[in-house]
């Protein structure tokens, strides 16, 4: 094996840009199929198939919130490493898919309802993993991860098993309380504002601050820093009212009487430590319902589990493949 990479194929050599441009894009490339499918509405969806030697499965990954498919390169690289095809797509609103019309800035994230996350997932489901070898799997971040929860709740026909990182189970709120922020929202969505930012809130302007991000791992920060810095389309930074308004609803959907207990695969849920984006007790509050859930508190970890240092990302990606693997029995 390459030494540049440790066993899960993740990247261990400390010129972290050379090996993501040198060895994982090249290899992502040869493997990669793109589609446009459209969700929910006709909006256009961008979508990848990655496909592994001698596939034993096959996992959809689900980025979150102002995230895109190309941000997930090197977990998606160690996954079709470990004959795994992967099936990752922006979600709407973000990337390179389609955008709601009449949005105050580009860089605003936007949805009418939640649900229609949702409803994209099931048509991606149904569009492409029908032909691509079982057991079908989900990992899915963040906002990504509320999406899967619901989806998992709501159909017990697709995934064998789910991992979900941070998942926003509740929304952080900045110290106001959900139920007045959702007044403020609603207030602002009446008067026609639902597709503008809040005030307070700044647009994307440039790199952003290591410090005060999501990630802590510097070089894997300051890769995707630099990409994003150059790719427009990227460049998601700030929530609309109505996306707001709609992910605070999200918890009481999530934890209704008999929703996590209905999900009817086994489900990791990882929380991290220093998480200032989503909040950690509700996650523990769903996993616990959940018939055959696992939690993982992974110590020394912001929100982004996924772009940690090589001492705590590492291990934690390989209970993840563990845990996906599985699976397959």
């Amino acid at each position: 094996m390459c030494k540049r990479l440790n066993e899960d194929f993740l990247i261990s050599d400390p010129d972290y840009k050379s090996v993501i441009e040198d060895t994982v894009f090249p290899d992502l490339e040869s493997r990669k199929e793109d589609h446009i499918l459209y969700g929910k509405d006709h909006l256009p969806l961008f979508c990848s198939v990655f496909h592994a030697d001698d596939p034993c499965g096959t996992v959809l990954v689900l980025h979150g919130f102002t995230e895109n498919v190309y941000k997930y390169s090197e977990l998606i690289f160690s996954l079709v490493r470990n004959h795994l095809n992967v099936i990752a797509y922006d979600q709407r609103g973000h990337g390179r898919s389609g955008r709601a019309p009449g949005l105050s800035h580009p860089c605003v994230t936007h949805v009418d309802r939640f649900d229609d996350y949702v409803d994209d997932l099931g048509i991606v489901c149904d569009m492409l993993l029908s032909g691509l070898p079982r057991p079908w799997t989900i990992f899915a971040h963040s906002m990504g991860g509320a999406v899967a929860a619901l989806f998992l709740e709501r159909r017990h026909d697709i995934f064998s098993a789910a991992s979900l990182c941070a998942p926003m189970i509740a929304p952080a709120t900045g110290g106001i309380p959900a139920s007045v922020a959702s007044v403020i929202c609603r207030f602002f969505c009446y008067v026609g504002c639902g597709k503008k930012h809040p005030f307070f809130m700044k647009l994307y302007s440039g790199p952003e601050d290591f410090e005060s991000s999501c990630a802590t791992d510097p070089a894997r920060f300051n890769w995707y820093d630099g990409i994003k810095a150059s790719c427009p389309e990227f460049q998601n930074s700030v929530p609309s009212y109505r996306w707001t308004l709609e992910s605070i609803s999200v918890t009481r959907r999530v934890l209704a009487p008999g929703a996590p207990e209905s999900i009817n695969c086994p489900v990791q849920l990882s929380t991290a430590d220093r998480d200032y984006s989503v909040m950690p007790y509700p996650q523990k509050q769903f996993i616990d319902r959940v018939a055959n859930g696992k939690h993982v508190f992974v110590k020394d970890s912001r929100h982004e589990i996924f772009r940690s240092q090589n001492p705590v990302f590492f291990p934690w990606w390989h209970s993840v493949l563990s845990f996906l693997k599985e699976a397959e029995s």
